[in-house]
């Protein structure tokens, strides 16, 4: 039975693969640049600097999208003759010490724009030159003093890239700090840190500018063993032994992939991918059963900006305050994902590309997945027992349709779904896993530790260091058309009045419609409320504004003063809710330079200018955050956390959406049995 399963699995698999993906020779206004497209780009831009085209450096290459009135027009005609808006990229280099903003137009083969940023704040760091910096270290002199002096070997020393924030300097220069970390006996760096030793690394000069050892007595490198997490690596006892679950589908798959666009059950999307947002999705749009028509939910979606600053306040840790996707990029750390581990047997899977260094296309495989999910959830389900003599009993399980991505950021591994349900939700899940960032210290058991020591001992001299996560995405939400509202539901407490009933008090909804920004900031801890996005200009039958609801998920709000430097630079996750009117270029919660920037440019400011939203095409942000307080059971390798929100319809339909949905076939193996 295994191996006939086990081929049925892999002819899916095989057929799912080829079968599904169809390709279009015209361009999708929003898709990705295509491998030929970066290297027209790289070549235009190297072409308009002839003198000098060795010494660019390509920070960032991503497309330029369209205005949106302009695509929204040309999507409003399918069946015109009218040609697409031209595919144009956004290129961000480095030449001579200076960042150069270019647009790049591929139907014209030109430079249309080029400008210098003279701006605070650098851009995207490169793999490549995070890899030339953190091998300087393993051939510079004092470093090799300080490893023989703590008699490590230099040949199991890792070093890694770490960006240093901004704390109140008045000038800057475009450096990384290194840490090393000792392989000796386990893959798990992250957990064996060389204390002591800081190296700060000039990017533009590429050479290393400070070096600091400062351990009189060396602080003990925490022991190798416990720290592997490799299965071939583990001995015995073994954890709990697993069934394994395999996903067949009867009917053959319910989705079809054209291009970039996705269609399944009643919904239809667009996916694309960004070096530094990895996963967007784009003009999701729902088929309404009785209107007999698609329509528009999200225009675009996606991950904006992740704050993560540490809690340790003391000079080797004082700076780790990282902003993901601005200062590393989600989509340069995108992994290739592995079937039928990090995605089910039934997945699609689909590659992504960015800009290298040098301007040239880097292929990411397997970079996103597409899967249906059944997983025993119900969809809905009621069983009546009021009526004597009837047995009636409707239940309808749950198909859902999953994208997936991963991006491993240095010690931290980020699992980022997109779900898209039959009812008109859009779950997006996110999920934390990998290794803690640890701290070396000189204690083996808690009754040694006499101050706070800004973590949670895991192991033998090993401090997990205390720490947030806050996600900020950004969300273009179009209910049924792009004019809306936003709309906080408030729920607040009445006394019944005049005696008119046995009970004291209930909760009723005070609605208020948000005129401006500054009315639309919300944190969600300071009183009940439900968050609307709703339609002013269209109705139900019934006379309810057309609309869809934020749920939001895990609510942790940050615990920093509002005039630490961390916390100026990531001043949009005081609020969890903003909303702004539509701007192309609001596109970066923390603002388009990241590294070192100094919050000048971040979403907080952008809403200072409290510009009207109401019955105007509006950007939701939402920020969800977690605190993290490390425990044992995080070492060596830390268990899913997972968190998210939802996107549910709130009157946008008549009824149920999903009343007359038939159930999934679910096929009976005829040389299988079951137990009674």
């Amino acid at each position: 039975m295994a191996s006939l399963l086990q081929q049925l699995g892999l002819y899916l698999f095989f057929f799912v693969s080829l079968s599904l993906v169809s390709s279009d020779s015209h361009h999708h206004p929003l898709d990705s640049l295509t491998s030929n497209e970066f290297q027209q780009v790289q070549a235009i831009v190297k072409g308009s600097n002839p003198g000098s085209s060795h010494n660019i450096t390509f920070q960032y290459v991503g497309l330029d999208e369209p205005e949106k009135p302009t695509l929204l027009s040309w999507l409003s005609n399918p069946n015109s003759t009218t040609p697409p808006p031209p595919r144009r990229a956004f290129v961000i280099t480095r030449l001579h010490g200076q960042t150069h903003e270019i647009i790049v137009d591929l139907s014209s083969q030109s430079v249309i724009s080029d400008k210098v940023y003279t701006g605070h704040g650098y851009p995207l760091l490169t793999i490549e030159e995070q890899v030339a910096a953190s091998e300087l270290p393993l051939t510079y002199p004092p470093f090799l003093a300080s490893i023989k002096r703590r008699k490590l070997k230099l040949s199991d020393v890792v070093c890694s890239t770490f960006s240093v924030g901004w704390f109140g300097e008045e000038k800057s220069r475009r450096i990384l700090k290194i840490l090393c970390f000792y392989t000796d006996g386990t893959v798990n760096l992250y957990m064996r840190p060389i204390e002591g030793v800081s190296i700060v690394v000039d990017l533009d000069e590429m050479k290393i500018i400070e070096y600091h050892d400062r351990s009189t007595v060396p602080v003990p490198v925490p022991e190798a063993e416990g720290t592997e997490y490799r299965l071939s690596k583990q001995k015995p006892p073994f954890g709990p032994h697993l069934h394994g679950v395999s996903a067949m589908q009867p009917d053959g798959p319910g989705f079809k992939i054209n291009g970039h666009n996705i269609r399944w059950a009643n919904w239809d999307f667009h996916v694309s991918f960004d070096a530094r947002a990895g996963l967007i999705i784009s003009l999701a749009s729902i088929y309404d059963l009785e209107k007999h028509k698609f329509r528009r939910v999200l225009y675009k979606g996606y991950l904006s900006e992740l704050f993560v600053p540490y809690m340790d306040p003391t000079e080797e840790w004082y700076y780790k305050t990282f902003f993901d996707l601005g200062e590393f990029g989600f989509g340069l750390c995108t992994v290739p994902l592995q079937p039928s581990a990090d995605c089910p047997s039934n997945a699609v899977f689909m590659d992504g590309y960015y800009a290298g260094q040098d301007g040239k296309p880097v292929k990411v495989s397997n970079a996103f997945c597409i899967f249906e999910q059944e997983a025993g959830r119900i969809m809905w389900r009621h069983t009546e027992l009021a009526i004597l003599g009837e047995n009636i009993r409707e239940v309808r399980p749950e198909v859902s349709l999953v994208v997936r991505m991963v991006a491993t950021v240095g010690n931290y591994d980020y699992v980022l779904d997109w779900e898209f349900k039959p009812s008109g939700s859009i779950k997006v899940g996110v999920g934390l896993t990998g290794i803690l960032e640890v701290k070396g210290v000189s204690y083996t058991h808690t009754s040694q530790i006499k101050e706070d020591v800004y973590g949670t001992l895991l192991a033998h001299n090993t401090i997990g260091v205390n720490h947030d996560h806050f996600l900020t995405y950004h969300l273009d939400l179009d209910v049924d058309g792009y004019a809306n509202s936003f709309v906080k539901a408030n729920l607040e407490t009445k006394r019944v009045k005049d005696n008119i009933s046995p009970r004291k008090s209930y909760w009723t909804v005070v609605s208020e419609t948000a005129k401006t920004e500054s009315d639309a900031k919300v944190q969600l801890r300071s009183k009940p409320v439900e968050l609307i996005v709703v339609n002013p200009n269209k109705k139900t039958k019934l006379g309810n504004y057309i609309g869809y609801r934020l749920i939001p998920g895990s609510l942790s709000s940050p615990l920093l003063s509002d005039d630490d430097y961390p916390q100026i630079r990531g001043a949009f996750t005081k609020y969890d809710v903003w909303v702004t009117p539509y701007n192309k270029s609001e596109k970066w919660a923390g603002g388009l330079y990241m590294d070192q920037s100094r919050g000048d440019d971040t979403l907080a400011i952008w809403s200072q200018r409290n510009r009207e939203i109401e019955n105007k095409d509006i950007v939701l942000w939402y920020t969800m955050g977690f605190h993290h307080v490390p425990c044992q059971e995080d070492f060596p390798v830390m268990p899913i956390l997972s968190g998210g929100f939802e996107l549910r319809p709130t009157n946008f339909f008549d009824r149920n959406p999903v009343l007359k949905t038939k159930p999934p076939t679910h096929e009976k193996w005829s040389n299988c049995t079951t137990k009674s």
